[in-house]
């Protein structure tokens, strides 16, 4: 109950204040001062609204008078000291914050590239060189050298996966190589995402650092994505192990299946008999929508070669078994509005979150100023060359460091600071030392101004509007609901008739008439 209570003395300073600035108190209900700015707010919002109208802005102080004495009454009944009505204003304080800690439009900007990319389907073989879980420069240097000689092998003319193979051989555990039949940008590393979607089919990549390690990439194909299409199928498997026999058994069992199919014979009905697909077997084997690039080459092909709905496939043989296919839908690729929340919600779980913020954080940091020390930053990542950021040695080292690293908002951050920071709060997960550190600075950042407009918000408006506009509005649903709303629909109009009758010989209210016939001088 204390935050509650803090906030809404925050909220009459911030009126209070505010009245001392040409706003006049508008009405008093229940002894309850309500300045102008308040009832502008709420007016200004309803564009059926006209408050140069007489009549017009007559019916709106009447509606507002009303709704004011429905809040007076949710106060007397103490609705506003309840633990629901306290964990719901709060959540809504959270979220409304949060709110002023992002750039919409930035954010539009990065989930539509990733919305345009995945326009496009992509399929790779590469080569990866792994570095250590923390590596130093001095790993680095050693792996990418390595993989830049495996390279130019590579652009000379030897073939990609056979090189590959033959490292894997030699070289362990410290080398692999693999064939991606689809990309998908939300799958991918976010450090190769621009590279490979840059790249033309049959094109080799230099080294190319991820998390992981240095990639050698050759791009095989790249193809427009420009439908969704949903199918059923009816896979089958043996539960034998693998062999020539097995196999035989499975695609004579398959051919029966289609067969079947080919007769007339209800294709969910079958699925649940042959199906080992146990996600599908009892809903008709039906799978959700999908693009180009979405499933294993050889049912990809073989569903977007269907024409008609219903078309059924012969068996398609994968690694996994023999599918039958059947056509249900055919639909266009989806529109940005229809991807965008789902796309948006998926980068906020993961690497993507930082760019999301950091349109936001650029802007903020011209804002406020924000200067950077090269020089006292350029001597902590220094550091990196031989020691981890987490690293206690690294700590010790950069802990007494007094140089200012920068400014922002009139305050200087010293070096000292930022090295607590990535001791107390070690959040990246990137895997090379200088990676490391220049993440951790840019939350460390991130999280100065953060505070700074959270700090900042006490004082603003249109934030302190936000908050007791739904303050009130959950009063005013709680006692609606109490006094009518749960009531039998045929009594309401007279319940909500009588309630009204009541409040207003309840409770005293006195409109300021002077000010609202110089309205006008107000609105400028």
């Amino acid at each position: 109950m204390k935050k509650v209570f803090v906030l809404l003395l925050g909220l009459n300073i911030c009126f209070t204040f505010a009245q001392q600035k040409e706003d006049p108190v508008i009405m008093t209900v229940a002894d309850m001062e309500i300045p102008l700015s308040e009832f502008l707010f709420l007016a200004k919002k309803d564009s059926e609204v006209n408050l140069l109208n007489k009549k017009s802005l007559e019916n709106d102080v009447e509606l507002f008078k009303n709704f004011k004495l429905k809040v007076a009454d949710a106060k007397s009944l103490r609705i506003d000291e309840s633990m629901g009505f306290q964990t719901e204003l709060t959540s809504y304080q959270a979220q409304l914050i949060e709110n002023y800690l992002v750039d919409r439009e930035g954010e539009e900007q990065v989930v539509r590239k990733i919305y345009e990319m995945g326009k496009e389907s992509l399929s790779l073989n590469h080569i990866v060189f792994l570095l250590p879980e923390k590596s130093l420069p001095k790993d680095t240097l050693e792996v990418f050298l390595k993989a830049n000689e495996i390279y130019k092998r590579i652009k000379a003319g030897e073939d990609l996966m056979t090189v590959g193979k033959s490292l894997e051989e030699v070289e362990g555990s410290r080398v692999f190589c693999e064939q991606v039949p689809y990309v998908i940008p939300l799958q991918t590393f976010k450090e190769l995402i621009d590279v490979v979607y840059a790249m033309s089919p049959g094109e080799i990549s230099p080294p190319a650092r991820s998390p992981l390690g240095f990639h050698i990439i050759q791009l095989n194909r790249k193809v427009a994505d420009s439908e969704r299409i949903q199918v059923a199928q009816i896979l089958i498997q043996s539960p034998e192990p693998e062999g020539q026999e097995n196999d035989e058994a499975m695609l004579k069992t398959a051919n029966e299946a289609y067969e079947r199919i080919k007769n007339g014979e209800d294709f969910a009905e079958l699925a649940k008999y042959y199906s080992f697909d146990e996600n599908t077997k009892y809903n008709g084997g039906v799978l959700p929508p999908f693009g180009m690039g979405a499933m294993v080459l050889p049912v990809e092909q073989a569903a977007f070669a269907l024409e008609n709905i219903g078309d059924v496939s012969k068996p398609v043989r994968t690694r996994v078994g023999y599918h039958i296919i059947k056509l249900i839908e055919k639909k266009g690729y989806p529109t940005f509005e229809e991807m965008q929340q789902s796309l948006l919600m998926t980068m906020q779980q993961g690497d993507w979150n930082h760019e999301l913020r950091k349109v936001f954080m650029e802007r903020r940091k011209v804002k406020m100023g924000y200067a950077l020390n090269q020089e006292a930053f350029d001597e902590m990542l220094k550091l990196c060359d031989d020691y981890f950021p987490t690293d206690t040695a690294f700590y010790n080292r950069a802990t007494v460091m007094e140089k200012t690293l920068m400014h922002i908002n009139g305050s200087p951050h010293p070096q000292y600071e930022f090295a607590d920071y990535i001791r107390l709060k070690p959040q990246s997960q990137k895997t090379y030392s200088g990676d490391y550190f220049k993440e951790q600075y840019a939350l460390f950042v991130g999280e100065i101004i953060s505070e700074l407009v959270k700090k900042s918000l006490e004082n603003d408006p249109e934030f302190l509007s936000l908050i007791k506009e739904y303050h009130d509005g959950i009063l005013l649903f709680e006692v609606s609901d109490t006094k009518v709303w749960s009531k039998p629909v045929e009594e309401q109009e007279n319940l909500e008739r009588e309630w009204m009758t009541e409040l207003n010989k309840k409770y005293k209210v006195t409109i300021n008439r002077k000010v609202l016939n110089n309205l006008k001088k107000y609105l400028n």
